[in-house]
Order: structure tokens, then sequence, then C-alpha cells
């Protein structure tokens, strides 16, 4: 894909592009928990967006998609909100424009293999690689935290979107066979191995499509921050769900709806099971963490409602499989993948009993992706031609 992307390049733009990859990511526990100030997990997998990019020494940028096949050209002085994949793009270049970055016209291939509405994060994956490309292309000099929040403020402005900071920092600080535990409040991050060569991440897309999950997302995120209202009336120093304990959370229960104390429920409890993941990752213990997972995929399900039948259809089938360490709903929600922990030398047999109960009880075959655990956004210097 990376070649085939630079050669419709040369093609279009008759000139050699700057190649950048940005990968899809995958989050093994701590879902939601990102905007509530809490730990997630996340790895940089091989799904990926590809950018080829030149400068071309005008006040336009001109962008051919290959998944929809449409070229947009736009001009620098009027960067503003508009429907579609451009608009991610769009939303990049304001917050450099914002910060007073330099951007001149570019030209630009994208291409890309990140199933959109999977809960892979493309929209991170987009953002990523432009910044990425840009800032190589401009000398910024950004770091790669910096990077990440200039996407996700990017999320926030143009698409709308209040997420978190996981996947714009996933996409930029993956590590090959890393997972890594962000503190989504201090941004301090490590990284742990994830190193079960019996194992492969198997990722089962429901094939619906989560048109609700932006709403409901912003949702989700007023409901959190209304619990927290109530207990800082009893604990001013409470900031966010992060800071809240169990106790706390019971002490208010009578004055909040029964919505807002399930969702806070579910936060808190899910911060507790990020931090016993990482020790179980230390112990090589993937059972205990695939139960984990399994407690997460309830709590999403139950308590903060952001799954969906089929998505609970697909972990019950995983639940009777003992090749199947954990699995679980992820991403946003609402339609999507679950991401499974599967034995490799079953992962074949797997695949087929899945998708063969999905049709029998859906009438379609979920897509199936074996992914591996892959480097974040990688910039590949222009090709001198000899």
């Amino acid at each position: 894909m990376i070649q085939k992307t630079r050669e419709q390049f040369i093609h279009l733009f008759e000139k050699e592009p700057l190649m950048v990859v940005s990968p899809g990511r995958i989050n093994l526990i701590g879902e939601h928990t990102d905007y509530n100030d809490g730990f997630v997990l996340p790895a940089a997998i091989d799904k990926k967006i590809v950018y080829a990019v030149a400068l071309n020494n005008t006040p336009v940028c001109n962008v051919h998609a290959v998944f929809t096949n449409e070229t947009v050209s736009f001009s620098l002085s009027e960067v503003k909100p508009t429907p579609g994949w451009i608009n991610y793009l769009l939303g990049v270049i304001n917050q450099l424009q914002e910060r007073g970055l330099p951007v001149a016209g570019f030209d630009c291939v994208i291409a890309g293999d990140i199933p959109v509405g999977a809960g892979m994060s493309s929209s991170a994956a987009v953002e990523g690689g432009l910044v990425a490309a840009l800032d190589h292309l401009f000398s910024y000099g950004l770091n790669r935290m910096e990077m990440a929040l200039i996407g996700q403020k990017a999320e926030h402005t143009f698409p709308g979107v209040k997420c978190g900071i996981m996947d714009q920092f996933a996409n930029l600080h993956g590590k090959k066979d890393q997972v890594m535990l962000l503190d989504c409040r201090s941004l301090e991050f490590e990284y742990f191995p994830f190193s079960f060569p019996d194992y492969k991440v198997v990722l089962c897309n429901s094939m619906v499509h989560h048109s609700l999950a932006s709403s409901e997302y912003n949702v989700r995120r007023q409901q959190c921050e209304e619990g927290v209202k109530a207990i800082q009336a009893n604990h001013p120093a409470v900031k966010s769900l992060r800071d809240a304990s169990m106790d706390m959370l019971n002490e208010v229960r009578s004055q909040l709806p029964a919505k807002v104390y399930d969702r806070c429920n579910y936060v808190i409890a899910e911060i507790k099971r990020v931090q016993d993941a990482t020790v179980l990752l230390k112990e090589g213990n993937l059972q205990e963490f695939g139960a984990l997972m399994y407690a997460t995929h309830e709590g999403l399900s139950k308590l903060y409602e952001v799954s969906c039948p089929e998505l609970d259809f697909l972990v019950s089938l995983a639940r009777d499989r003992e090749e199947v360490a954990g699995a679980r709903v992820m991403g946003g929600g609402f339609g999507g993948c679950t991401i499974n922990l599967v034995k490799a030398d079953k992962v074949q047999d797997y695949v087929a009993y899945i998708q063969s109960r999905y049709q029998d009880q859906y009438g379609k075959t979920p897509e199936v992706y074996v992914t591996t655990i892959e480097d974040g956004v990688r910039v590949q210097p222009v090709a001198v031609s000899h």
C-alpha cells in the first residue's frame, strides 16, 4: 500500500513525496477512562493510514483520498469545518495555524486499510499522520506528545467529538510488541511488553456502524461530570472520577439519577482494572488479564450502556471457547469490534466458528482482523532518484 500510494502521488503530482505511515490502535483495557483522567492501556497496530505529501509553493492544498477516489482542494486562508473526511485534515491545519506555525500549500494522497467505524481510531491516524508530515516538511520541532495534543484539539474543534487523548497518544507513541500504560491526567506513560507468542489479538467487526457514537459519547462525558459535581460537595479535592472511590460515589447515590450512578460506577471500577491489568502483564498472567477484559465488557454493556446486541453476542461466543483468554467491546461502542485474545494455533478455527454463528444469528458475516502490535507514526524521508 505504501508503494502504491507513492506511485499514485507521482502520477498525480509529478514529484517525489514524503511518505508517512500512521497506525490505528487497539486498547486492551481502559475504555472511557481517558476523559475521566484515568489510565488506559493502548497499542498501535498494523492497520494504517498512509500519506504521500509534498509542498507545492502555492497557498492551496490538494488532497486526493484513495478510499473515496476524490480530490479536494482548499485555500489555506479559508480553513473552516467542512463535512466528510477532509474535516480531520482541516482541523489539524487549523490547530497549527492557531499556534502560529507556518503552513504553506501542499499536495497529498491519503490511503488506508483501517476499517472506518470499527473502533480502531482511523480519525486519530489521519490526524497524527498529517501532523507528523507537516512537522517534518516545515521543521516545527514538535515532540510526539505535542503532536498528539494537536490531533486531539483538532477532533474537538472541527468534527466536534470531545475525545480523550488516548487515540492520538497511541498512534504517535506506539512501540512494536509493547502496550502503553498512559496516565491521562499527567500524560506520563510507561511501556509493558505484550509478549505472548502463543496468542494473537483478533478483532471481530460486528458490521454495526456507530452513528450514535459521537453524540452519545458526549452525553456519557456529561454524565460523568454530573457525578463528579455531586461528589465534590462532600470531597472538594475530587477533580474527576480518577480521584473518586466507590465509597464516595455511594455517599451521593440517592442524589444521582440511576444512569449517572451507573456511569460513574463503571468508570471508577475500570480505572482500577487497568492498574490491576499491568501487574498481570508483568506476571505474564494472561488468563487473569482476560478475566478483567470480560469484566470490562460487562460494565460497558450493563452500566455504561455503550454495547449493542451484536457485540454482546460476539463476546458471549468468545466466553464459550477455551482458546480465548478474554474478549470485550473495544472503542467508543454502539458497534465496531470486539477485541479477543486467541491462541495462535486456534485462530482459524475460532474465526470460522464466529463467522458461521454470527451469520446464522444476524444474516451477515463479520470481518475479522488478526493484528500485530507495531510502532507508532513513521516518517520516511523523500526518496532521492538517481
